[in-house]
């Protein structure tokens, strides 16, 4: 009995762990000053960097496209818009990523990107957007 409870708690710490070593999964995305849930984004990773999409809206504007988009993705679908890219490792601080850029639909704008986990709570992703003036924005993302 005792070695079943050992390989159990063992392989719960190995899952935990697991979570807070990468922000790859789908994670819900909660409205600044409303509070209610945007849209699912799904993070994954391509080589040794990370990219993210919006999987699906919340809002019931499935159809909804990227108005204030330029470039090539001016007028095309929200759904499916790849908007995080080229995330990657910070190798000075564990559990946290940037060098990415992240792409804010409703104002066709990018900022600057880092994530982190606090205190190794894999449930509760931190995202901040860094804009080129200094003025930066933070959300909480929950893992769905």
């Amino acid at each position: 009995m005792k070695p079943l409870l050992f390989i159990l708690c063992f392989s719960l710490f190995g899952t935990i762990s697991a979570q807070t070593d990468s922000p790859v999964g789908r994670w819900k995305t909660i409205d600044d000053e409303s509070g209610e849930a945007r849209s699912i984004i799904e993070i994954y990773r391509e080589g040794n960097v990370y990219f993210g999409k919006i999987s699906e809206i919340l809002t019931g504007n499935d159809d909804a496209i990227c108005t204030e988009c330029e470039g090539e993705r001016e007028g095309k679908p929200i759904l499916g818009m790849v908007i995080i890219e080229d995330l990657s490792v910070d190798n000075d601080e564990p559990g946290e990523w940037d060098g990415g850029k992240i792409l804010d639909p409703q104002s066709g704008s990018d900022y600057r990107l880092s994530v982190w986990y606090e205190d190794g709570n894999g449930e509760e992703l931190y995202v901040r957007g860094k804009h080129w003036t200094g003025l930066y924005r933070t959300q909480k993302w929950i893992r769905e």
